[in-house]
């Protein structure tokens, strides 16, 4: 968590989100694809457990024999990518997303940049200008990588910044990167959440930009 003012005692150049299970709920064509990879490599799914936030590739290398890991990899792509029924968004994004200034909204996500874009576009949300994948990073959540990758793009320093996260994984990140934190309890039980504020879903925050700065302040309903 960080020090100074609380979430909603201050303002900030700009919010970050997270993708699944914050502004999506793609939980059910995950799990449907995930199940089908698992039964075809032999996989217990309890093995799976944990790794929500973890790019694809990297849950796979922890998971799979060297030899067939590329197989894994393209397989799993090739599920997520082709079972995108009932990827929704998730109460409050799209509000969010009509009321925060463009220039100061962003996505860092774990998935690859087609599965982003084709999950965002199945959910009916016009992917914002920042958009940070798995494919523009070195490093995947829980590494800060995607988003200071995210906040350079958007032009402000980490510690202005507030990341929105539903996953453990995801906070680690956020922490790690600087930023102030927000969770939704969308995936995960609220007592795993550690962050500086953490609310039901998205639905329940007031955004209000301030029309001489541009900074966003969010208000728990």
């Amino acid at each position: 968590m960080t020090d100074g003012p609380s979430v909603t005692e201050r303002d900030f150049a700009a919010v970050v989100f997270d993708m699944d299970g914050t502004l999506i709920d793609s939980t059910p064509a995950v799990i449907r694809s995930w199940t089908t990879w698992a039964g075809e490599l032999g996989i217990p799914l309890e093995r799976l457990l944990g790794y929500h936030g973890v790019p694809a590739e990297a849950t796979v290398r922890e998971l799979v024999p060297p030899k067939r890991q590329q197989w894994a990899i393209d397989r799993i792509n090739e599920l997520e990518l082709s079972d995108l029924d009932g990827v929704l968004p998730l109460p409050g994004a799209t509000e969010a997303f009509r009321t925060l200034p463009a220039d100061r909204v962003g996505i860092a996500t774990s998935c690859t940049a087609v599965l982003a874009r084709a999950r965002l576009d199945a959910a009916g949300l016009t992917p914002p200008a920042v958009l940070v994948t798995v494919d523009d990073v070195t490093r995947g959540k829980p590494a800060p990588d995607p988003y200071l990758k995210a906040v350079e793009r958007l032009g402000h320093p980490p510690q202005d910044c507030l990341v929105v996260e539903d996953a453990v994984k995801g906070l680690q990140a956020a922490r790690a990167a600087g930023c102030a934190t927000l969770a939704v309890v969308t995936t995960t039980p609220r007592k795993e959440l550690l962050a500086d504020l953490v609310v039901d879903n998205l639905s329940r925050l007031t955004w209000i930009t301030d029309p001489a700065t541009g900074r966003v302040r969010v208000k728990p309903d």
